[in-house]
């Protein structure tokens, strides 16, 4: 019988880490190794199934296989060095890095497996994929607007996934996000450019995560929307993700690679 894979979870005392200890412990192939919060948290030495919350994070991926980190855009960046040097698998869904910290990670990557994805749901990986054939296939007489809510505590906007939802329209297009994002709107805009992808966020009460993306034209709108019920499935697919990258060559990969999208 092969030995179950150790995984350290980032971020544990949060509402993700909470749901990816739940998901450790119900997937037969993965135990929970270690539960990393950041210094002077208020849980720390606290049981967190079976192990105590810490933050000695060196200390936390020694004999572990696999990393799942749901933290910050700067405690990811801080923390992608150590499981680099471990040669574990880091996954990474922290959402709002920014460009200096994204070099950080794929630096890392060509030391270890880093699985990263703005979402890890299956639904929402196959969502991206038909959202980018959909753009592919409309020309741009239809605009694209990305609309998303979520809870009231998410830091963030857009979120991760409408941005992986972007990127996918784009490329579907033939073209970067970073060449077709519209600015954020407020005050008098002017007429909408050709082309473009622009985002709304709407923040508020518990929900989990709602995106839509429209395809709008002259005569006729398509609408295609995904609905989170639970952070379960999110912990799920960053599970699966972790025991994926077992073996894997060093590199960067998403979501879209595990699902073999």
């Amino acid at each position: 019988m092969t030995a179950s894979v150790p995984v350290v979870v980032a971020g544990a005392a949060g509402r993700m880490g909470q749901a990816l200890i739940a998901a450790i412990d119900a997937e037969p192939r993965t135990t929970l190794h270690a539960a990393l919060e950041h210094d002077g948290h208020a849980a720390l030495g606290r049981d967190m199934g079976g192990v105590p919350l810490g933050a000695n994070a060196l200390e936390a991926v020694l004999h572990a296989r696999a990393i799942v980190d749901f933290t910050t855009p700067a405690a990811t960046a801080a923390l992608a060095a150590l499981p680099a040097q471990a040669r574990i698998v880091h996954v990474i869904g922290t959402t709002g890095i920014g460009e200096d910290d994204q070099k950080k990670i794929a630096a890392a990557a060509r030391h270890a497996v880093i699985v990263q994805s703005g979402n890890f749901s299956l639904g929402v990986n196959l969502f991206a994929a038909l959202v980018g054939k959909a753009a592919g296939m409309l020309g741009p007489e239809f605009d694209i607007e990305i609309s998303e809510m979520h809870h009231r505590h998410k830091v963030d906007a857009p979120s991760g996934t409408a941005l992986m939802l972007g990127e996918a329209a784009a490329k579907g297009r033939g073209a970067r996000l970073a060449d077709l994002r519209l600015a954020p709107r407020d005050g008098h805009t002017g007429p909408r450019p050709a082309g473009a992808i622009g985002f709304s966020s709407l923040r508020g009460g518990s929900v989990v995560g709602d995106h839509t993306v429209t395809f709008a034209a002259e005569h006729e709108r398509i609408e295609m929307t995904h609905r989170a019920e639970s952070r379960g499935m999110f912990a799920r697919g960053a599970v699966a993700a972790a025991l994926w990258g077992q073996g894997k060559p060093p590199g960067l990969y998403t979501m879209a690679d595990v699902l073999g999208l």
